[in-house]
């Protein structure tokens, strides 16, 4: 195996076909060639040394060397030389220095031959991997064309050209079945590098696969005139998808159902025939909600922002049509829109705001000591708690048929007095449960809210500053892919998130915890990622 000039510029040719063949880089194979020399080298020579081969990438030309560091102190005198004995190679030898010595030209026989083969399949197997995963990686998100190679335990593996692809089982269309040699269109979902080579995994359920049939039929989304803005999908049996234009003149929806349906239906078609509802998008969430329901008619939706939560009200015989067949239909509303969607029918709202209306009705009639009729009157005009009534404008009591001024003055001295007493009760029973004075003396906490916070152990201004603002507000968690609701100790009082956290940080300065510059470097940071979020999502659109 040794380099005579007869055959220098040959090996250049060999590394040329070897990169045209494996389509990479050809210093890439030149490099694994000098891998190769090295580790022969070291196989007679000695493992122990440090010996370095090169190519002259013109002339072919193989260079053995064997190198040495200057040391103060030799460890290993097999790679290190001391200043000393580095003058009888170099002048004036310094501490970093590198001795170098030419090895002469050497048969290194059919053993080092064969090692050296090994090496150099090697690293062109892992510069072709690493090919392989750079091209498959700038594809991901994408759809790709495939033949169906072979099917494993309902897993089904696509040849794509210079790789193979799995499309797992749980990624397939219900009831779908490909054999061997079937074409399969698929979306990139997930490109991995790994020990064995990159790993391109396939689905055909994912919703941004429908995304992207529409895109290769509709030429208005891939113009970028018409954008999806959301799909909701049960693979295989039914799906939704909003839509909106940037173009007045062009209807969203009409655009991608085609003529006579055509573009739909060859989204249909490549779905297994999947039932597929276009809506069109808008940016009110309760509108958009109405369209999602579709064909589903909606009397009333009340949207809840901060639980992320909306209450449709539908006329009684659309219930069942609003639901859908096991609930199809309000769950794909429901992934369309992100919000967690509650139905009801008029008959079912009108009995639970009666019931609400006479639990408030009875609420003033027992704290108040007023008739019904009177409170009746304040419910129908919209007040639901003492505190309203306490505190709010005369006038308004005023505007009110039948309320003249003694009565209003007569119902606000009632509602102050009843909240004074229900506020030294509830303060009794909070000393009683073991509340400290600093947490009493601290504004913001109702006697009715310190008594919730001490029956679940939080007595101190310390031990309420330690308190995150979920824990007093409440909110949601996803677990297993469900909203869960998460029961705020103050949340019953119409503590928000902002105000939770407002009375915290109030809490930990106070203590001394943070300081006034900490509150305001904290307050300026939220608002530039506040600002990186608007943009993030100007950017998207």
């Amino acid at each position: 195996m040794s380099i005579t000039s007869a055959n220098r510029l040959e090996l250049l040719q060999i590394a040329d076909a070897v990169a045209r063949e494996k389509m990479i880089d050809p210093d890439l194979v030149l490099q694994a060639m000098e891998e190769s020399y090295a580790k022969a080298a070291k196989s007679k020579y000695g493992p122990e040394l440090d010996i370095r081969a090169k190519i002259d990438r013109k002339s072919g030309e193989l260079e053995m060397t064997r190198v040495r560091e200057v040391v103060g102190e030799v460890e290993n005198h097999f790679i290190e030389m001391t200043v000393e004995e580095a003058r009888a190679h170099l002048d004036n030898p310094e501490v970093g220095d590198w001795v170098i010595d030419d090895l002469p030209p050497m048969d290194f026989g059919r053993i080092a031959a064969q090692s050296a083969k090994q090496v150099i399949l090697q690293k062109v197997r892992e510069a072709e991997r690493e090919r392989q995963y750079d091209e498959f990686k700038d594809r991901e998100g994408t759809i790709i064309n495939g033949l169906v190679k072979r099917v494993e335990y309902g897993n089904v593996i696509v040849d794509v050209g210079r790789g193979e692809a799995v499309l797992r089982r749980d990624q397939l269309i219900n009831r779908e079945l490909f054999r061997n040699g079937d074409r399969i269109r698929a979306y990139i979902k997930e490109v991995r590098s790994e020990m064995r080579g990159p790993q391109i995994f396939l689905s055909r359920t994912c919703p941004e696969f429908m995304a992207e049939l529409f895109k290769m039929e509709v030429p208005e989304i891939y113009d970028g005139i018409i954008e999806i803005k959301a799909v909701a999908r049960d693979p295989g049996s039914r799906a939704k998808i909003g839509v909106i234009s940037f173009d007045n003149s062009i209807d969203p929806v009409g655009a991608c159902v085609g003529m006579r349906g055509s573009r739909v239906q060859a989204v249909v078609n490549e779905l297994q025939g999947e039932k597929i509802d276009i809506i069109p998008w808008n940016d009110d969430a309760p509108t958009f909600l109405v369209n999602a329901l579709q064909p589903a008619e909606v009397s009333k939706v009340v949207l809840d922002d901060d639980a992320e939560r909306i209450e449709v009200v539908v006329p009684d015989d659309q219930l069942s049509l609003a639901i859908g067949r096991r609930g199809q239909n309000v769950r794909l509303a429901s992934q369309l829109t992100g919000l967690d969607i509650d139905i009801m029918t008029e008959a079912e709202e009108s009995e639970r705001r009666q019931k609400e209306f006479e639990e408030r009705s009875k609420l003033f009639m027992d704290t108040m000591n007023v008739d019904e009729v009177v409170a009746q009157l304040l419910v129908s005009e919209g007040f639901a708690t003492l505190e309203e009534v306490a505190y709010i404008e005369i006038e308004e009591l005023l505007s009110i048929e039948g309320f003249d001024q003694d009565t209003a003055e007569e119902l606000q001295a009632r509602a102050r007095e009843s909240l004074d007493e229900m506020n030294a009760k509830a303060l009794e029973e909070a000393k009683e449960l073991g509340v400290e004075q600093s947490l009493i003396d601290f504004e913001g906490l109702t006697p009715q809210m310190m008594v919730a916070l001490a029956k679940d152990g939080v007595k101190t201004l310390e031990d309420f500053a330690t308190c995150a603002d979920w824990e007093l507000a409440g909110g949601y968690t996803t677990v297993d892919g469900k909203r869960v609701k998460d029961e705020g100790l103050l949340e019953t009082f119409d503590v928000g998130l902002d105000e939770a956290q407002q009375l915290v940080m109030t809490a930990r300065l106070m203590l001394g915890w943070v300081t006034e510059e900490q509150l305001a470097e904290d307050a300026a940071g939220d608002e530039v990622e506040e600002d990186d979020a608007e943009t993030a999502e100007e950017s998207e659109v």
